[in-house]
């Protein structure tokens, strides 16, 4: 990833594509509890950005391939930091389900 690459808008459309094609990949999503129940992507994990610690728990391989969204794409990025420090190594931030075109389960 170039200087540049962290200015460029995230593509959520292409990272749900990208995650369903990748092995034991998963969706996860750091917005609130009232939020993911309000409207999320289909296979979505919800551990809110305020719980990530528990992503240890719920995802203890620390190899596993962590698509990451939030509403906006910030709390998404704050998550993939956090998620590094923890030691998890296959994390990316795909940005915002504000701006995702395909189908949202309720």
């Amino acid at each position: 990833m170039g200087l540049f690459d962290m200015f460029m808008p995230k593509d959520i459309n292409k990272g749900v594509e990208e995650c369903a094609g990748t092995s034991g990949a998963v969706l996860l999503d750091v917005r609130t509890v009232q939020e993911y129940e309000d409207g999320r992507i289909p296979g979505a994990v919800n551990i809110p950005l305020q719980q990530i610690e528990r992503a240890g728990k719920q995802i203890p391989d620390k190899e596993t391939p962590l698509f990451v969204y939030c509403y906006s794409g910030a709390r998404s990025s704050q998550a993939v930091s956090a998620l590094k420090s923890m030691g998890y190594t296959r994390v990316r931030n795909i940005g915002g389900i504000s701006d995702y075109t395909g189908t949202k389960e309720v």
